[in-house]
């Protein structure tokens, strides 16, 4: 044991310290080899946190994908029967995808000007609709198709939920959108902006080609021979063809409003400068004859105009637009631009008429105004007779019914107008009443061409309205009877004069006016010769009479009595001849002033009476001054007899009775100032107002 003890004692310390160098190293490899183990660990760590996002992005994207592979792995079978479904499905849809991108392509086109080519704007435009119909009918039947699909893949199972989910909302949202708003947005809006450049090429077509109808510078009786120049045919053309794919589109409306808008513009334009202001006027205003003529003849010479060439184009060119439309159409527009431009205020005008105060000159204007609508009858039957025109039929209808209700009522109120001017004083010069100046020419005017052939038939109208008949002697008679009531008046105002010699006067002053006025008229034809000449005689009886009993008094003042044979001696026969001289003096001053005052209106009548007293006291009185004026024109005082020569006599005779203005009144009615007062400030006689 010892001798081991000892060998292995030496052994083992060299053999002790060799291990333990080698065990040293390989603590020192190992620890080497952890460091690098651990910072390979670091390492891995760091680049591990830098891809985690996107380690997380990827997995969302293979749960995506997971989804949407998944119908991939249903079995073969379940595939295999869904395929033909969603053939079926995908075919229309892709129909519907290629419309919709062929509708896209015309955006172009149909944004451009319509103007440059309307024939290829309009075809494009006929395209789009077609293709948005096509769309239109399809879309839903496509949407239906794939939910019919989405619901099998739901029903087997053959697709995530949430792929499922999101494919009912798409098809959801695009049945609502297909539903609700249709076309606008299939295409966008394309078809609006194209039907609104449609519509302003309607407009400016309209309105370049709407021209105002020059007025005439001559009077509008020659307007017949005007030929208005209508709207070219080419533009008609046009405006067809746009209303047509308008009105397909259901903007028929907007049209006529365009066409009513533009064309009654027109047509007002074209009135204006006939200054119709006249025809706003209100009733109190028309209190004045002058105004009445006037506004009438003005009122009847318009309507014929605007009835005859800017009605009568306007009637055409409706119908050559919307003629293929319908009558109802453009009866109806027409209607509206007649009512607009103005027909109305005419109509208006004429009634504003028939409310003013009833005189004998507004039955004249009445008849004006019948005569006026009489005249456009058939344009007006033609023109506005449809059912689209009823207010104007209805405005119409009134009106001639007013103006033939008004017309009789003063027709037969004259008679007893005449009647009730009976009991009013004469006037007091002597003259011609103005109402018997104003009557005869008024029934002589009634039964004159102008106005007896419109005054029967307002009367067989007004006649047959009430189931009666009229016969033309009724007419004859009621003016007759008028004549007669002025002559009765003549005779009951004659009677009225304190001063007879004054009444003379009158009454030469009438009968001759009778007799002169009324010979060769109508109602002289009715009245006869007979009752011509009588007033003639009459005249010729009162002229005899006024003059005896006035100025044929004065020669007897100028006796020679007593100075041929008077023996006392030249003082005594100067005294005579003075005295005699004083008196006649005396008298013919008295008589001058008395009958300067006096008034003879007729200028023929007064040159004779005026000559008739001249010859009846110039003579005398110039013989007398030749044989005796001697006597006198020696004395001092001379001036105070021999006051007068022959020729100043002359003068001062034939100055007498002078007209008065306005006195001897004229069919016109000027100075009856429109109401006819019943009694005027000097005396004379008018019709008062009804």
């Amino acid at each position: 044991m010892g001798y081991g003890n000892g060998d292995g004692d030496g052994d083992g310390k060299g053999k002790g310290n060799g291990n333990g160098n080698a065990s040293i190293e390989k603590l020192l490899l190992a620890r080497q080899s952890l460091s690098l183990s651990l910072d390979k660990s670091r390492a891995l760590g760091h680049a591990l946190e830098k891809i985690e996002p996107r380690l997380e992005e990827i997995k969302q994207m293979l749960l995506s994908l997971e989804s949407a592979v998944r119908p991939i792995r249903a079995n073969k079978d379940a595939l295999v029967a869904v395929g033909g479904h969603i053939d079926r499905a995908v075919g229309p849809a892709a129909a519907v995808l290629k419309v919709f991108d062929a509708v896209h392509g015309l955006e172009k086109s149909l944004l451009s000007d319509p103007r440059k080519d309307l024939p290829g704007y309009l075809a494009v435009l006929k395209r789009l609709e077609e293709a948005l119909k096509f769309l239109a009918d399809n879309c839903g039947l496509a949407i239906q198709w794939l939910e019919d699909i989405v619901e099998y893949l739901e029903d087997n199972l053959l697709a995530d939920d949430r792929y499922l989910l999101d494919l009912k909302k798409s098809l959801k949202g695009l049945g609502e959108l297909q539903g609700n708003v249709g076309k606008a947005y299939l295409d966008g809006g394309i078809l609006e902006a194209a039907l609104d450049k449609l519509e302003n090429e309607f407009h400016l077509l309209l309105t370049e080609n709407s021209v105002p109808l020059p007025m005439p510078s001559q009077s509008l009786r020659e307007q017949a021979c005007l030929a208005p120049s209508l709207v070219p045919v080419p533009v008609i053309q046009k405006l067809q063809a746009i209303l047509g794919r308008l009105i397909a589109n259901k903007r028929l409306d907007k049209c006529v409003s365009i066409y009513v808008e533009v064309r009654g513009s027109n047509v007002r334009a074209s009135l204006q400068a006939l200054n119709l202001d006249y025809l706003e006027i209100s009733v109190a205003e028309f209190n004045d004859v002058q105004s009445i003529e006037v506004y009438i003849a003005q009122w009847g010479k318009h309507l014929e105009f605007a009835v005859k060439h800017l009605f009568e184009m306007e009637y055409k060119l409706c119908n050559d637009v919307f003629e293929r439309i319908g009558l109802d159409v453009w009866m109806s527009c027409f209607a509206k631009i007649a009512a607009q431009a103005g027909i109305l205020a005419f109509l208006q005008f004429g009634k504003t008429v028939t409310e003013s105060k009833k005189d004998p000159i507004k039955l004249l204007k009445l008849l004006d105004i019948f005569a006026s609508l009489n005249k456009l009858r058939l344009d007006f039957n033609r023109l506005f007779g449809g059912a689209a025109c009823i207010e104007i039929q209805n405005l119409t209808r009134d009106l001639i019914k007013r103006v033939v209700d008004g017309a009789c009522e003063i027709f037969w109120e004259l008679l007893a107008q005449v009647e009730l001017q009976r009991q009013t004083p004469p006037p007091v010069d002597g003259s011609v009443p103005r109402l018997v100046s104003f009557i005869t020419d008024y029934c002589n005017r009634l039964l004159g061409d102008d106005y007896k052939s419109i005054l029967i038939q307002v009367l067989v109208i007004h006649r047959s309205w009430r189931k009666e008949k009229f016969q033309e002697r009724l007419l004859i008679d009621a003016v007759l009877d008028i004549v007669k009531a002025i002559e009765l008046n003549l005779e009951t105002w004659s009677k009225a004069y304190e001063d007879t010699v004054l009444s003379y006067l009158f009454l030469m002053n009438n009968h001759w006016h009778l007799y002169k006025y009324l010979k060769g008229t109508k109602v002289a034809i009715l009245l006869g010769d007979s009752w011509l000449k009588d007033h003639e005689q009459y005249k010729e009886y009162y002229a005899a009479i006024y003059l005896r009993e006035s100025w044929g008094k004065l020669p007897a003042l100028l006796s020679r009595e007593g100075l041929i044979l008077f023996s006392g001696g030249r003082a005594t026969a100067r005294d005579l001849v003075k005295k005699r001289l004083r008196k006649f003096n005396e008298a013919f001053d008295d008589m001058y002033d008395k009958q300067s005052n006096w008034v003879v209106s007729d200028k023929e009548l007064r040159e004779k009476t005026c000559q008739l007293i001249v010859q009846t006291i110039v003579p005398v009185y110039r013989s007398y001054m030749q044989n005796y004026g001697p006597l006198v024109e020696q004395d001092a005082s001379s001036s105070k007899y021999a006051k007068y020569t022959a020729q100043s006599l002359e003068q001062l005779v034939t100055s007498l009775f002078p007209p008065k203005a306005g006195k001897f009144g004229s069919f016109k009615g000027r100075q009856y100032s429109g109401k006819f007062q019943s009694v005027a400030a000097d005396g004379s006689h008018s019709l008062t107002s009804m």
